[in-house]
């Protein structure tokens, strides 16, 4: 999962905002800014395109990034709300102070940054975790299946021992036999 673009918005008015891809955003930002205006839900899920939007509405400032997996809400919930502490921390992001125009949005665009890269690298070292323990149980299954095949081997040999020996067997026990019913026969 990967968060590739973050806004930070008064009502539909972008206050800040950061693409870490190439792409067009801003048309999409502005219908999922729409939507969760009409809503006024503290948070929302939009899946548009190949991203899904993901906000946060906390006094009427939405807090909004996209991602491109759909399965993963708690990375980009967990980006908004340090975004939104943040934002909220510092005196200067106030609503009255706070305009698009205001160079204050660039500085946070250097925010947004931070927490994307902070928040897309978890995911890396997240996802490399994952790999290798997939990669050790997979160690660890084919381990348990090459003792069971060697277990069934030795199983194989002392079954074959024993076929063996019972046809040994078997083959001196014949002779005897077939001298025996001849003695009877005969008597």
């Amino acid at each position: 999962m990967t968060i590739t673009y973050s806004c930070i918005a008064n009502g539909r008015a972008v206050l800040a905002e950061l693409a870490l891809t190439g792409g067009s955003y801003q048309e999409a930002a502005a219908t999922v800014l729409k939507l969760v205006l009409l809503r006024a839900e503290p948070k929302t899920i939009i899946h548009m395109g190949s991203f899904v939007y993901h906000t946060l509405f906390i006094d009427g400032i939405t807090y909004l990034c996209a991602s491109d997996n759909t399965l993963d809400t708690i990375t980009p919930s967990a980006f908004l709300k340090n975004v939104s502490e943040t934002f909220l921390r510092n005196p200067l992001m106030s609503q009255e102070h706070f305009s698009p125009s205001n160079a204050v949005a660039a500085d946070f665009q250097q925010v947004l940054g931070k927490y994307m890269m902070k928040y897309n690298k978890n995911q890396d070292d997240s996802s490399m975790s994952t790999l290798r323990s997939q990669v050790t149980d997979v160690k660890n299954v084919l381990t348990q299946n090459i003792d069971k095949i060697l277990e069934n081997e030795e199983r194989l040999n002392i079954f074959s021992d024993k076929t063996a020996n019972l046809q040994t067997t078997v083959l001196d026990i014949e002779p005897r036999t077939l001298c025996m019913l001849s003695m009877h026969s005969t008597t």
